[in-house]
């Protein structure tokens, strides 16, 4: 363990800790983002929640809002690219721009926001499983055998290299988008309910709810969004590549999103989109697969009933793989043991972060199957609060850390205000705000009381507070990049 004592990990001699390796390109980068986003799962979860808890049929609004927080936020994340030659997305911007102690804080908050949402996931997985099984007419198991079926596939996947991984991902991503388009496609073709309009985007509709409500849910359905630069050493060119993945994934997640509420709100009549969404959320009904239903038939509800299991599949998956490699990127800063920085002789995988993750995933699955938790309320909902909060204050501390950097370092701004000063602060106050949105409807998104969404919200800022006290003290803005990069 690294006490105060310590100043600075000591650095891991190159020729006997191999860095990971992989010819990973733009679209690679771009598939395991998204596929962490699980767009087929927030378009049939989290938007009929924006459109009845927020602003009917303004919802699509919050999704713009939302995209464009994300958008002004990679600005600076991409300007500072490359300043930051090491993997560890977010940890390493904190690091590199706040010192030690706010990196090794900025990873505990990670480390527990992705194990959160990955659990809730395959708590979701379990439940969907079940709810595929019984509108085909066949019996159902607990959640839990399919959780722990899928908690086997992953860590089978997640040892190997990352481009199977990627290929899987890619696979079952392209196929999921690709039904909900069909489907957005024949609803504008066909008119909706009552013919296309842009209502849902005047100030009227956008305000005749809480917008902040819509705000929130399509914050949550970017979960995963660092994940472009979390595989840095895995791709082919990073100065290039990373950069390019982030603003595509911002731009294709947030118009997808935004695209596919607007056809869920014309689908069902912008005057009634409100109660067929309540309808939903009450478990009467299914806001998506009704609508399908409805206007591309029988057959291709039952393929994206099919294909939800494989977002929710692609989804644990990406977040398997992003933590694992958050993991072997502390190890090899000296701030986890030595073993989990191991690199795979033949898969060139973090193949001992890998196996720490799958028995994490692991034993909490089987905590949540004992202790007898509800999958979808219990399991999902709690987890996905815990990680909602944890990636807001995950990107407010990478946008604070941008600032600082550029401001101690004045002759790599260069002229470039909008990206290392303008962009940046525009994304803190961004964030403020949807951090307060998020904080002031926590129990909307937990499903639980107000002293147990309290406790859950709480649990990012403890991992802030205990990663600060753990880290080495000690700053990396005043080091090169390239003694950054070989301590690693």
């Amino acid at each position: 363990m690294v006490t105060d004592s310590v100043s600075q990990p000591q650095p891991v001699p190159q020729q006997s800790s191999p860095r990971l390796a992989g010819r990973l390109g733009t679209g690679s980068i771009v598939f395991m983002v998204i596929a962490a986003a699980a767009p087929l799962t927030v378009v049939g979860g989290n938007v009929p929640l924006a459109i009845a808890g927020g602003p009917g049929a303004g919802a699509p609004v919050g999704f713009a809002l939302a995209s464009l927080i994300l958008l002004v936020f990679a600005v600076g994340f991409v300007t500072m690219t490359p300043h930051v030659p090491q993997a560890g997305a977010f940890y390493a911007y904190a690091t590199r721009g706040l010192g030690e102690r706010a990196g090794v804080g900025t990873a505990a908050v990670a480390l527990v926001a992705y194990t959160a949402i990955q659990v809730g996931v395959y708590g979701y997985l379990g439940w969907a499983f079940n709810d595929a099984l019984g509108s085909f007419g066949m019996g159902t198991l607990p959640w839990w055998v399919w959780a722990l079926g899928a908690v086997a596939v992953v860590a089978f996947l997640g040892y190997r290299h990352i481009e199977l991984s990627s290929k899987v991902l890619g696979v079952a991503l392209v196929l999921e988008i690709a039904v909900v388009v069909v489907l957005d496609a024949v609803v504008f073709a066909r008119g909706g309910a009552h013919g296309i309009t842009a209502e849902p985007f005047t100030p009227h509709a956008a305000f005749s709810g809480p917008l902040g409500i819509a705000v929130l849910f399509a914050l949550t359905g970017f979960i995963g969004f660092e994940a472009t630069a979390v595989f840095r050493d895995e791709a082919r060119d990073p100065e290039r590549t990373i950069p390019r993945a982030t603003y595509l994934a911002v731009l294709i997640i947030g118009g997808f999103y935004t695209l596919s509420c607007w056809a869920l709100v014309l689908a069902a009549g912008t005057g009634e989109a409100s109660a067929v969404a309540q309808r939903t959320v009450d478990g009467e009904g299914n806001m998506l697969m009704d609508t399908a239903q409805a206007y591309v038939g029988t057959t291709l509800r039952d393929v994206m009933q099919v294909l939800l299991l494989s977002s929710l599949f692609a989804c644990v998956l990406s977040f398997h793989n992003v933590i694992a490699r958050y993991t072997f990127t502390l190890s090899r800063q000296g701030l986890l043991p030595s073993r989990l920085g191991t690199v795979h002789a033949r898969h060139r995988s973090p193949s001992a972060s890998s196996v720490l993750q799958s028995l994490t995933a692991l034993v909490l699955v089987v905590g949540c199957a004992l202790l007898g938790l509800d999958p979808l309320v219990g399991v999902f909902g709690s987890m996905a609060g815990i990680a909602t909060v944890g990636m807001v204050v995950l990107m407010l501390i990478t946008s604070v850390a941008v600032l600082v950097f550029f401001a101690r370092r004045p002759e790599t701004v260069g002229g470039r205000l909008w990206q290392t000063r303008i962009a940046p602060v525009l994304a803190v106050i961004g964030l403020l705000a949807g951090m307060w949105l998020v904080l002031v409807n926590f129990t909307l998104v937990t499903g639980g009381g107000l002293v147990l969404s309290v406790i859950l919200a709480l649990i990012p800022f403890a991992a802030l507070v205990a990663g600060c006290l753990y880290g080495p003290r000690g700053s990396a803005l005043d080091r090169p990049a390239e003694e950054v990069a070989a301590r690693e």
